[in-house]
């Protein structure tokens, strides 16, 4: 994650993604228009290189949320599965650090970091559900309250039966098919 900008092309690349992607699921954002969506990007060369890398892992970013009153949409990743190219790690650098073998490339945290997002939180990843399915074959880390993280563990979830299930695992334990998923507001 060390590109500190995109190219131009890039950027009319990534705009024409994350538009044909806001047009083909108006079930997430009905009320909004994507020009003053693309307004805002374009302004925005950070937020942009954050996009760009959301998309380049997986995630597959798109907007779900406006705040009126503080003039913000949220951006969150709404692939299917968790993304791809952030899976197998375990929770955070601490964890990371604790493992003696068999070490993760990587951490949760400090990957969303390095991408410039945040890790959703339990209520931000019901959120998601409500708009449709996701991880119903991966999981994903959410933040986890300090008071479970200070006693070695870390939560994740995802969506089986209907239902979103919350799970917890000690905080340096990686899979396959886990990974997390990130939201940013521009």
């Amino acid at each position: 994650m060390t590109r500190k900008d995109l190219t131009k092309k890039d950027q009319n690349e990534l705009l024409e993604i994350l538009k044909s992607r806001f047009e083909k699921n108006m079930n997430r954002h009905q009320t909004l228009q994507w020009k003053n969506i693309e307004n805002k990007l374009v302004s925005n060369s950070s937020i942009m290189l954050t996009l760009y890398r959301m998309e380049n892992t997986g995630g597959e970013p798109d907007v779900i949320s406006y705040n009126k009153k503080t003039n913000e949409y949220t951006f969150v990743d709404c692939s299917k599965e968790s993304p791809i190219g952030r899976r197998s790690l375990c929770y955070d650098g601490k964890a990371l650090k604790s493992r003696k073998k068999n070490k993760p490339e990587n951490s949760a945290l400090d990957l969303a970091d390095s991408i410039g997002i945040k890790i959703l939180d339990e209520s931000e990843y019901r959120a998601l559900q409500a708009l449709g399915n996701f991880d119903m074959k991966t999981s994903s880390w959410i933040k986890t309250p300090e008071a479970i993280r200070d006693l070695g563990g870390a939560l994740f979830c995802d969506f089986r039966y209907n239902t979103v299930f919350v799970y917890h695992n000690g905080a340096e334990s990686y899979y396959q098919s886990r990974g997390f998923r990130g939201l940013v507001k521009i």
